[in-house]
């Protein structure tokens, strides 16, 4: 996470690579709030996705200083096969229906 001199854009992406996440202690600092240890996402190929609102303010106007993550540990992997879900994955009860919210009210800050 250290980049001096550079350009440090938010973290917004889209890949050819299946992403699976789970946050096992700490904080996520592209979700602070929204990812608890033991939750795990999922991003297939290419489906958008990013910091919430409240990382992407704070990461927009932090110095652009060295920063050391601390205290936290996240694991991925990553393919480029599609992941599917089980149907218990999907209707036990344990599903966050709202995950997406958190992009619902982010400002289009690139309009020419």
């Amino acid at each position: 996470m250290v980049a001096e001199d550079t350009f440090r854009p938010p973290w917004y992406h889209r890949n050819l690579m299946s992403e699976f996440m789970g946050l096992v202690y700490g904080e996520y600092d592209a979700k602070p709030q929204g990812f608890r240890p033991g939750g795990a996402s999922l991003h297939n190929c290419m489906v958008p996705h990013g910091p919430d609102e409240e990382a992407f303010e704070k990461a927009s106007t932090a110095k652009l200083a060295p920063h050391k993550l601390d205290n936290t540990l996240a694991f991925m992997f990553e393919s480029r096969l599609r992941f599917v879900p089980t149907e218990y994955a999907l209707k036990g009860g344990a599903l966050d229906s709202a995950y997406a919210d958190c992009w619902t009210h982010l400002e289009d800050k690139f309009k020419p």
